[in-house]
């Protein structure tokens, strides 16, 4: 007999084929069931507010009237966001050239080891998952021993030069010039 999520994942791949998105995930954690959703791999920008609406009243619809789960819960149906959760072998795949993160459970640290490994995913298959790292090493990973992973976003552009933090200068050097001579521009005209 199939389980819960097996059943709701029959139901929701037809609707999200028809919708021209990839079902990245489905999870159950206590009364609550997400759906992950996004368009496919290799498409130019990701998933809106518009079609994630759509999704979530079909799947909605859907599973009222199959009821494939029994007991109650509330349907979360979202998009990955640009900090994606890795977890299966195929999420993994998906996410092959992008910068990673990498918590390895326990059981996999080396005496003196790291337990994080961050660098960029070079390849991953159904087993393992291949990162470069900062130092320029290859690190093969297998996913059965990672606790938690996710992609690494760069937010925001880099500061330009000689607008980062360690600038002294700052728009208000005119006024601070100015209070240091004791005179104000109109009194410099006026003499």
């Amino acid at each position: 007999m199939a389980s819960e999520l097996e059943r709701v994942r029959a139901l929701v791949e037809p609707i999200t084929a028809d919708l021209d998105l990839d079902l990245y995930d489905i999870e159950r954690r206590g009364g609550t069931v997400r759906i992950t959703v996004d368009t496919p791999p290799g498409s130019d920008g990701g998933i809106n507010l518009d079609t994630l609406s759509l999704a979530t009243r079909l799947i909605s619809r859907e599973l009222d009237h199959e009821e494939p789960i029994t007991t109650q819960y509330t349907l979360e149906v979202t998009s990955p966001g640009l900090e994606r959760t890795l977890r299966t072998p195929a999420h993994f795949q998906r996410e092959v050239g992008k910068d990673v993160t990498v918590r390895l459970a326990g059981h996999a640290v080396a005496d003196g080891g790291a337990r994080r490994v961050d660098g960029k995913l070079l390849a991953a298959d159904d087993t393992t998952a291949t990162l470069l790292t900062a130092d320029g090493d290859e690190r093969a990973i297998a996913i059965a021993d990672v606790d938690k992973a996710r992609t690494i976003f760069e937010w925001g552009p880099k500061p330009k030069p000689g607008k980062g933090p360690g600038n002294t200068k700052s728009k208000n050097s005119a006024k601070d010039n100015q209070s240091k001579s004791g005179q104000s521009m109109k009194e410099k005209q006026q003499s």
